[in-house]
């Protein structure tokens, strides 16, 4: 009677071990996982769940994500769409604890100058925030470079035509804080 409780004993001590271990592993495996895990891919779980971004200089902008590109992200709020550089996001906060799928190649590759590129193509009237919210500059991409915007300043409401053109602001990526136009 006494060996059969001291087997018992040993093979719950035996049972609970392996658990222990087994819950390690699988707690190890969890956090691996998780550093492997990029903002991009954080930020395309949120489908249309509103999140606050606040970017370099304090603005904050809140909506739904509803494009995420290999070093920007696009959000709408309302009747806007907000292009924001990833380098110029501070803090994301509302995220569900979701995550997208891994981009495919294409776009990954699609970067900031991509999606720069096509609002300048489409001649889109944008505001473009350089640190803050007093740095606003109101008018409609003019060239998009590797790594800088020129932007032809132009009267709210105006289109763009070289009557209309008050200057010609050149801007690094780096400086660039968000792009918001009018969907």
């Amino acid at each position: 009677m006494r060996w059969a409780a001291l087997f018992d004993d040993m093979e719950l001590q035996f049972s609970a071990a392996l658990q222990a271990a087994s819950e390690e592993e699988t707690a190890s495996l969890y956090r691996s996982e998780q550093g492997r895990l990029a903002l991009t891919a954080r930020l395309a779980g949120q489908g249309d769940s509103d999140v606050t971004v606040r970017v370099a200089g304090g603005q904050d902008f809140v909506g739904g994500i509803s494009h995420v590109g290999s070093d920007w992200l696009v959000m709408r709020s309302g009747a806007r769409s907000v292009l924001i550089p990833l380098a110029a996001v501070q803090v994301v906060q509302g995220l569900s604890r979701a995550v997208g799928a891994a981009p495919t190649r294409v776009h990954a590759r699609l970067g900031l100058a991509s999606a720069l590129r096509t609002l300048s193509r489409d001649r889109q009237s944008v505001s473009v925030y350089a640190g803050s919210a007093d740095a606003r500059y109101d008018g409609v991409l003019d060239r998009i470079g590797r790594d800088f915007l020129e932007l032809a300043l132009v009267p709210t409401g105006e289109e763009r035509r070289s009557s209309n053109v008050l200057g010609v602001l050149t801007m690094p990526f780096a400086a660039v804080s968000a792009v918001v136009t009018l969907v």
